[in-house]
């Protein structure tokens, strides 16, 4: 819970001091965490030294005392009934009107510290020319390359695209429910390739500009927090098929999938390409690759789904993610090599679903008796139920490097167009912790960035550790072909430690550690060690 479920929580608490925080809908060992006292208070407050404000999500928990015994302090959206609750615990003595005078202090130091409370200027003109630009650059960062057979990607300006998939010209940006945004505008791709100096098959994006108009049509109404049903996907003939092999330099085929709250997504036609997916691309791909010609998929998806059934088939495949309003720009950056990919995986892509440990008890066991969920029904009506998590330490990428599992693509992993060497690692132990520094050279032919991973290996003779875990990473400037960067990374001590909840502390134990330095969680360049002596600890 501390070292993995927690930590991202902890890190941004303590480097940024955020305003406010939401509690979850969800129990965790049988507590829901808006009435943990032992969340809120004992770690988020006294350990974390949170000082800001803590809301609950929208009608979660059961109990509006207990919540704001917890340590809540502002109950969303508010009911009567949770009004009345707290009234009557005030009055007969059951909740400490101090409770209630040190909630209100707190959101009144929040208003206090806003701007308009200061009657500072506020303006209601964003700069949306400079959101567009930096979603334009967050999206081309983060695209991963998976797959680059014979330099399918990039293709040059000037070549004619023949675009398959119902995402392709009905792009997914962003996820649903508070994921989602009302952007100004969205690019699609089309528009993207267009404005980039590509031509598109204009028949064969008319007919999926028609499908796809004609399947929202008679898709019925559903509940605006939820993702919509994907419409079907649209194959066309074997005859237009061949015709767009004739008449285009390339294939592209877009494979989408969106994802949000309050549903958990499914193996079959989810995690798995549906029947009309793989025929689409099994035929598109023996239409042009028998007219020479290179087949490029792109993946506008929001998690991790199965690729390796399919992955021979097709030359290129490019993992674009939920890329935002300038979806289509930044798309086509990279599909022509405007921007060189230097994106990595932050999930393992396993060979199967159940390759995942979490899919042998996932979604769990449906509580029996009266349903004890409090909100879930407002926007869905399914049964709670208990999820046990087995994993332990070993959690995604520490469960399939730690047991040697085949996997698709690797934790970490993600290509470029051009390649780097690295060299000349050098530790430096500082304070229990240690800075490491190693040379990274482009040995290619075009510029690009390059994400360094630092790994280390714990001794593992008295917690149980992982192979090896991600500690830092850097990502090198943009090098011309020949040049090369000095990248500098520093691991605190508290960095090396695991939590030990019988000592009820972080600690690393004496033995020797090894550093791993590498283009992904299985591609280590550069590794070096050093040995600890004694105990390192730190207390929550």
């Amino acid at each position: 819970l501390r070292e993995l479920y927690l930590k991202g929580f902890e890190i941004a608490v303590k480097e940024s001091s955020p305003w406010t925080i939401m509690t979850s809908y969800n129990r965790i060992n049988g507590t829901y965490t808006s009435e943990s006292p032992w969340l809120l208070q004992d770690v988020l407050r006294d350990e974390w030294g949170f000082e800001g404000i803590v809301m609950t999500d929208w009608f979660a928990g059961a109990d509006a005392v207990k919540q704001m015994q917890a340590g809540n302090d502002l109950l969303m959206p508010g009911t009567q009934s949770q009004q009345q609750a707290l009234l009557n615990a005030a009055r007969n003595g059951q909740l400490d009107v101090q409770v209630l005078d040190r909630n209100v202090e707190r959101i009144l130091d929040l208003i206090m510290r806003t701007r308009i409370f200061r009657h500072e200027s506020v303006s209601n003109r964003p700069d949306l020319d400079a959101h567009a630009r930096i979603s334009r650059k967050a999206a081309t960062e983060g695209m991963v390359l998976l797959k680059n057979e014979h330099d399918a990607l990039p293709q040059a300006a000037g070549k004619k695209l023949a675009l398959f998939g119902n995402s392709a010209h009905d792009i997914i940006i962003g996820g649903t429910g508070s994921g989602d945004v009302h952007e100004a505008y969205s690019v699609t791709l089309p528009q993207g390739l267009e404005h980039a100096g590509y031509a598109t098959d204009k028949a064969l994006s008319q007919a999926y500009a028609q499908h796809i108009k004609a399947a929202k049509a008679r898709r019925p109404e559903t509940n605006p927090f939820l993702a919509p049903p994907p419409l079907p996907e649209l194959v066309p003939t074997v005859e237009q098929i061949d015709a767009a092999a004739t008449a285009n330099d390339v294939g592209l085929i877009t494979i989408g999938r969106n994802s949000g709250e309050f549903i958990d997504r499914k193996a079959k036609d989810d995690f798995y390409l549906t029947e009309a997916e793989q025929t689409l691309i099994r035929t598109v791909s023996a239409a042009f690759h028998k007219a020479g010609k290179p087949v490029v998929v792109v993946l506008n998806i929001g998690g991790v789904i199965e690729v390796a059934s399919w992955r021979d088939q097709v030359d290129a495949i490019l993992l674009a993610w939920q890329p935002g309003q300038e979806a289509g720009h930044a798309m086509a950056d990279v599909l022509s090599g405007k921007v060189n990919p230097s994106g990595k995986l932050t999930d393992t892509f396993a060979l199967d679903l159940k390759d995942y440990p979490a899919a042998e008890n996932f979604p769990g066991v449906t509580l029996l008796g009266p349903d004890p969920t409090a909100s879930g029904g407002i926007v869905i009506n399914d049964r709670a139920a208990e999820v046990e998590y087995r994993d332990d330490i070993r959690v995604g990428y520490r469960h399939f490097n730690t047991r040697d599992v085949e996997v698709a693509y690797p934790f970490g992993y993600g290509l470029s167009y051009t390649r780097f060497e690295y060299r000349d690692l050098k530790l430096t132990r500082e304070d229990a912790g240690f800075t490491a520094s190693v040379i990274v050279t482009n040995t290619g032919r075009r510029a690009g960035k390059e994400v360094v991973q630092l790994y280390v290996s714990a001794p593992n003779n008295v917690l149980e550790k992982p192979a090896a875990e991600l500690r830092t990473y850097a990502k090198t400037r943009l090098l011309q072909p020949g040049q090369s960067q000095t990248l500098v990374m520093r691991v605190e001590p508290r960095g090396l430690t695991s939590f030990d909840p019988e000592a009820h502390r972080w600690v690393a134990h004496p033995g020797r550690y090894t550093v791993r330095i590498g283009a992904s969680s299985r591609d280590i360049r550069q590794q070096a060690h050093f040995d600890m002596k004694d105990d390192l600890c730190f207390m929550p």
